[in-house]
């Protein structure tokens, strides 16, 4: 729950967290990052094959598109961060964050 407050997946806003309130150096708040975000993947992933054969099969289809869309993004991202400025990154960034938070407001607040 805890990843869940501090950002999709627990990623977005917990870099921040741990270097300001904890502290951390930013590599290690990056690396605790994707580690709670690995952990966060594989409970859902394991969560999910409970169901069979035919939902492990759709669950590795599944799994092998987002890693194939992630290094597009890595491999994307490595090469706009060799060409912007990074106040310019760090703006964009942010401003996907809050794009992304005002979307997930409007489409979850009619569930409430």
């Amino acid at each position: 729950m805890l990843t869940g407050i501090l950002g999709v997946g627990g990623g977005f806003l917990i870099v921040p967290a741990l270097v300001i309130l904890v502290g951390l150096p930013m590599a290690q708040a990056v690396g605790t990052s994707l580690l709670v975000i690995a952990m966060n993947s594989l409970a859902g992933f394991l969560g999910h094959i409970s169901g069979g054969a035919s939902d492990l099969a759709s669950l590795l289809s599944l799994t092998t598109i987002f890693a194939a869309a992630g290094l597009v993004g890595a491999f994307t991202g490595a090469r706009l961060a060799g060409r912007l400025p990074a106040t310019h990154l760090r703006r964009l960034f942010g401003g996907f964050v809050i794009v992304l938070a005002i979307f997930l407001l409007v489409d979850n607040v009619p569930k409430v």
